[in-house]
């Protein structure tokens, strides 16, 4: 596969991911942060930050990975 098919795939995939997050996240939070504390506050927020990167940064080396040479 193309580098420039891989990084539309992944744009794509990014684009598609990242309103389904916030809205999961917003929901959780919603339904969580009345009830919590301070720093359950906190640390809901600074995991909520942060686990969106997880799948976005397993896709990036995919998609900045230059493709095999075909073997003759």
């Amino acid at each position: 596969m193309s580098p420039r098919i891989k990084k539309l795939i992944g744009t794509i995939l990014i684009l598609m991911w990242l309103p389904v997050y916030a809205l999961l996240a917003t929901g959780i939070a919603v339904h969580t942060l009345p009830h919590a504390s301070g720093v359950g506050a906190f640390f809901f927020y600074l995991i909520a930050g942060t686990l969106w990167a997880v799948p976005v940064g397993a896709l990036f080396p995919w998609m900045m990975r230059e493709p095999k040479p075909r073997q003759q």
